[in-house]
């Protein structure tokens, strides 16, 4: 049977201006830590949220002082999900967490009519523990890579551990370093973006870097140059959908391989005869785009001990940059005279 939570705000509220009141998902947030964000704010969206009896349809919505406020919370769902016998490679695992290095290629969890060969799929079949948190198609899932990124993964086994690391996530103390092929070169040896980011309102698979959408911050240094093509350390400060693509696009250098955000083909023009041949050759070498989560650093949920993991570029990625460190090799050996 579902169950049924009632609170009400307290009269301390009235001593804050209207502009002050907390949101309606922040309150319960706090009101019930036993549930986690993304929870309520389900709850909301599915119409389980009543304030004074009333329909509650946005997680943005002020409270104020004297509201009821009753969530019903359904019973939980039984995994349809099916384990998988997928190779998998666990960089490291306790009663707590695991630390996958995830292949470019793999979803991270069902999503529409795909239910089968995505992580959540292998988890299940690896790993005997996964919180709950974030539902049937997404157990132990605290973040999320693109398909097409590849690259380290941190997986929840209880709700614990997973609402400890998802804040650490919310705050940005979680320390991320992406390694990124793009396109063109750079004046300085390092930057940053400070764009906000929105989804396209043309294209729903798209991010937008614009004046409108959440605040979203990305620092970058060089580490390798090639003639059309510059290698960074990326280091997101936000973790926006997209945003590490969306974010270098915007500057004139999409990320190497990547179709959504015209890494590809629609380059090809700039570039001289001899580099339109080598870079058709390195997109072929490259079906993706060239983004890998390289590094992660956090505090362990119960030893509270700052951990750091490291997962070496993958084969595809690491390639794309042998043959350009070849093509360099070549353009700098002097030519005999004849």
């Amino acid at each position: 049977m579902p169950t049924t939570r009632t609170i009400f705000v307290p009269r301390e509220l009235g001593k804050l201006k209207q502009e002050y009141f907390p949101r309606l998902d922040r309150f319960l947030a706090s009101s019930f830590p036993d549930l986690s964000r993304s929870q309520i704010k389900n709850f909301i969206i599915s119409g389980s949220v009543l304030c004074n009896n009333n329909l509650v349809v946005k997680p943005s919505q002020k409270v104020a002082t004297g509201d009821t406020i009753t969530i019903t919370i359904p019973d939980p769902v039984e995994l349809s999900i099916e384990p998988e016998n997928i190779p998998l490679d666990i960089m490291y695992q306790d009663d707590e967490l695991a630390v996958i290095n995830k292949p470019a290629g793999m979803m991270v969890h069902p999503a529409g009519r795909i239910v089968s060969g995505t992580l959540v799929n292998a988890l299940l079949f690896h790993l005997s523990d996964l919180s709950g948190i974030n539902g049937v198609l997404k157990p132990g899932i605290v973040h999320r890579l693109d398909k097409g990124t590849s690259g380290i993964m941190l997986v929840a086994k209880n709700d614990h551990s997973h609402r400890h690391l998802a804040a650490q996530f919310e705050t940005r103390t979680i320390e991320k370093m992406y390694c990124a092929l793009v396109w063109g070169g750079f004046a300085e040896r390092e930057g940053e973006i400070t764009k906000s980011i929105a989804r396209s309102t043309s294209d729903r698979k798209k991010m937008v870097s614009g004046i409108r959408g959440k605040e979203s911050k990305t620092r970058y240094i060089i580490s390798e140059e090639f003639e059309y093509l510059t290698l960074l350390d990326v280091y997101p400060k936000t973790g926006r959908t997209h945003q590490i693509r969306s974010h270098l696009a915007s500057t004139g250098h999409p990320v190497f391989g990547d179709a959504l955000y015209r890494g590809r083909i629609r380059r090809l023009a700039n570039l001289t005869t001899s580099e339109r041949t080598e870079a058709s050759r390195l997109l072929k070498l490259m079906p993706r785009q060239a983004l890998h989560a390289a590094e992660i650093g956090f505090i362990h949920p119960t030893t509270h001990e700052k951990l750091r993991f490291s997962a070496p570029i993958p084969e595809d990625f690491a390639n794309v940059l042998e043959t350009l460190k070849e093509f360099s090799r070549k353009a700098a050996k002097p030519q005999r005279k004849k």
